[in-house]
């Protein structure tokens, strides 16, 4: 006998609720994590380097098409606020390496010269230290008068094999040096016209003469000067021995010397009252 109940058929579709290795909810959550990760990681970078490294980067985001000296902050021409150029990542790169070979510079100076050739108190007319324009060396003077005599051009005996020295590790280093001489401001005067603007520079260009004397090249040189009184170490106490002094600035990147602030003219100064050379 014919059964007369209908055959049903059921067609099931198996659904995988779980996606699998199929799913890409999974890889956004992950993209998005990575790229968190990321972001800090930069950021621990960005705190570790150096001013000028910071500075290129920040210039690279406010001008990455390199036309803000065409347009500025605006398309438009005329509109907005004009943008620092951005630095350059090569040159970036070399002043990183030129300060790292000043770091060694001043290492090598402060063992050669602040350890060997200057022991006791001495040590303390020796002051180098790391600018923003490369390594100032400065050889300060003390009551006593440790490099120069009061009032008096010419180096001491004991200033010279320092000066010597110092001349021969500055050429093997081949940056460009500035030489300046300071005094304080306790006038100098013996009636012949000769002043603390002559004192400075003689003292200036003595240096100078030992340094070539120890084997730096004229060609390093890009400027010496006498800079009398107009730059005290010891604003508080302008007649403070520590402003009698003679700086050698080891350049990073130096302008050519035309380019160098020129001396001060004196002229410019109210003449002071005579006194006896101390």
């Amino acid at each position: 006998m014919k059964s007369d109940r209908e055959t049903v058929i059921r067609i099931v579709r198996k659904v995988n609720k779980h996606g699998g290795h199929h799913g890409g909810a999974w890889k956004v959550a992950f993209a998005d994590f990575m790229t968190a990760m990321m972001a800090l990681f930069l950021v621990l970078w960005l705190v570790t380097q150096s001013s000028e490294v910071r500075s290129a980067i920040a210039g690279y985001f406010q001008d990455p098409l390199g036309r803000g000296d065409q347009f500025g902050t605006s398309m438009i021409p005329g509109e907005g606020q004009p943008l620092v150029p951005s630095t350059n990542p090569i040159q970036v790169r070399s002043s990183m390496g030129q300060r790292q070979e000043l770091l060694a510079l001043s290492k090598q100076l402060q063992a050669s010269i602040g350890d060997s050739l200057m022991t006791g108190a001495m040590k303390q007319n020796l002051v180098i230290e790391m600018t923003e324009d490369g390594l100032r060396i400065s050889l300060l003077e003390d009551s006593s008068g440790v490099f120069f005599a009061t009032g008096s051009p010419t180096p001491r005996g004991l200033a010279e094999p320092i000066f010597t020295a110092l001349g021969g590790i500055l050429a093997r280093s081949k940056f460009p040096i500035v030489i300046e001489g300071h005094t304080d401001s306790r006038p100098y005067g013996n009636g012949s016209g000769y002043s603390n603007w002559e004192l400075s520079a003689d003292r200036a260009n003595a240096v100078r003469r030992l340094l070539v004397g120890g084997g730096l090249t004229d060609g390093q040189i890009l400027a010496v000067r006498g800079l009398a009184d107009r730059s005290l170490r010891v604003t508080a106490d302008p007649l403070a021995p520590q402003n009698r002094r003679v700086t050698i600035e080891v350049k990073l990147n130096a302008a050519p010397a035309d380019s160098l602030p020129p001396t001060p003219d004196p002229t410019r100064f109210p003449p002071s009252p005579p006194r006896t050379p101390q």
